[in-house]
């Protein structure tokens, strides 16, 4: 008798399709969001929530680290925070203007972009527009033809740096303030203006302050307008705060969460569904818990939505003569840069420049010796010189773009060793986001004095995380992945040995 070994292979074959099918279905991602089935388990959607990835925008901005406000306009010349409207614009005239200063300082201390106050609060436009006679165009400076965002610009692309805008939505020196359609075609005539006159854009920045009108009616802001224009003029740039890719961290400290998730339940934007989404589930942007098990459980969804800290580099967002003996110190901004970069977030801080149109001198110093603290500690790692005990592991420590750790069970523990041994007190840990913010819980340890000690845990990862501990000396340490949605995916690893603060 004959026997067909054909029926066997088939079955074989539809097993091994099967497999890989199941393998594909789990590993598939999903660009910025993804809706939850009805009858998903938590572990399910924490299964999904693993695989949202961030937009290309979304990642190149995260790879920024560190970005700049810059808070100059009317306010610079009233001694004021938030103008009423009322101030003349013969009141600015910075005589000393000097836009490549300015690029120039901020690059020194390290910062990538430069975000710039077109329009603060007082509806004090620092470009001619043609919405209204509340301009530079009205002012003394350069002689009504000045163009502030034009100038500013030009030297960030002549340093390579790039480039966003702020535009308040909130104006109190316009007329149809209140009018809702007629201010909303005012207002989406001002960003047609800014985001097609200058070349590229980089990054948008609303607040939500919103007051009423001199009709005494509160104005309504037509959010999906502002966000129309702005995917037609400026379709690379992200939208922050009020907008759709970038969120608030909560708090203008310059702290950001211990447990910071990239992928939230709550809902980006300004839509009124989103905001539904929002209040249903009772979150705000100051929210403590924005992404763990507990918030997911509740949610039909999750969106890729960093977050972004922002801080003044002085008391105050606009400059102020009083307190030029008030800039943050060095030991502070590093204390924010842990607390910021360090945690999953980029650190947008602002540096007001003075009435003659300069970074003050103190804040200039400042920012150098900021910069220089964070390339002499982060110019070194010594993890190059490891060997990985774990195979798998060793890809996190490879230095090349791309490759990962990828745990197969957890929790999973990586072991690496040096030829001999290395001193430290900080270490950082990076998550290959492009396939998603997984892990939920991991531990360092180092050996010393003969035995294994912990000296460093935390909760997520995502882009960076950094953690400070005693200083430490050791030819082995190991990393141990506690906890994670679905396998976790360590892209980097860092050892590194703080600079002098002073």
């Amino acid at each position: 008798m004959k026997i067909s070994f054909i029926p066997v292979i088939a079955a074989i074959l539809l097993l091994a399709s099967c497999t890989q099918q199941k393998q594909e279905t789990e590993e598939q991602l999903f660009e910025k969001s993804v809706t939850f089935p009805k009858e998903a388990t938590l572990e399910e959607k924490a299964g999904f929530a693993s695989r949202v990835t961030p937009t290309p925008q979304q990642l190149a901005w995260q790879k920024l680290e560190m970005t700049a406000f810059i808070h100059f306009g009317i306010n610079t010349f009233t001694n004021r925070e938030w103008g009423d409207g009322k101030e003349s614009p013969s009141l600015f005239n910075p005589v000393d203007f000097d836009a490549e200063q300015w690029v120039k300082a901020l690059q020194a201390g390290g910062m990538k972009m430069l975000i710039l106050t077109a329009k603060h609060h007082d509806g004090f436009c620092l470009w001619p527009t043609v919405t209204t006679d509340h301009s530079v165009a009205s002012s003394p400076w350069h002689g009504g033809k000045g163009d502030v965002v034009k100038e500013v610009k030009a030297a960030c692309d002549k340093y390579g740096m790039k480039f966003g805008v702020y535009l308040s939505p909130w104006d109190r020196n316009a007329p149809a303030y209140g009018d809702s359609p007629r201010y909303n075609d005012m207002f989406v005539q001002q960003l047609t203006e800014l985001l097609s006159n200058y070349g590229k854009i980089d990054e948008v920045w609303f607040d939500g302050a919103c007051g009423e009108g001199p009709n005494g009616k509160q104005q309504e802001y037509d959010w999906e307008a502002y966000y129309e224009v702005i995917r037609r003029l400026q379709p690379e740039a992200v939208t922050a705060i009020e907008g759709e890719e970038i969120r608030w961290v909560g708090t203008e400290s310059g702290y950001g969460r211990p447990t910071e998730w990239s992928v939230t339940a709550y809902a980006p934007g300004a839509r009124a569904a989103n905001k539904a989404i929002n209040a249903e589930l009772g979150l705000t942007a100051m929210s403590e818990d924005l992404g763990s098990r507990n918030v997911l459980a509740k949610a039909a969804g999750a969106w890729w939505y960093p977050a972004e800290v922002d801080v003044s580099i002085r008391p105050g967002w606009f400059w102020h003569e009083a307190e030029n003996e008030h800039v943050k110190s060095l030991e502070k901004l590093v204390d924010i840069y842990f607390n910021s970069v360090g945690m999953n977030a980029v650190l947008l801080l602002n540096v007001p420049p003075d009435n003659r149109g300069l970074i003050n001198e103190a804040d200039v110093a400042r920012l150098k010796e900021f910069g220089d603290w964070i390339r002499n500690t982060f110019g070194n790692n010594p993890i190059a010189g490891a060997r990985s005990v774990n195979k798998n592991a060793a890809a996190a420590i490879d230095g090349n773009p791309g490759t990962c750790w990828r745990t197969s069970k957890l929790p999973e523990t990586a072991e690496f060793r040096f030829p001999e041994p290395v001193a430290f007190d900080i270490i950082e840990l990076q998550e290959l986001i492009e396939k998603g913010q997984r892990v939920e819980a991991f531990k360092v340890e180092a050996f010393t004095d003969g035995e294994w000690k912990e000296i460093g845990s935390g909760t997520t990862i995502g882009y960076k995380r950094l953690l400070r501990c005693d200083v430490t000396e050791t030819d082995k340490i190991r990393i141990t992945i506690e906890a994670a949605r679905g396998e976790a995916l360590i892209s980097a690893i860092g050892l590194y040995k703080a600079g002098p603060k002073e």
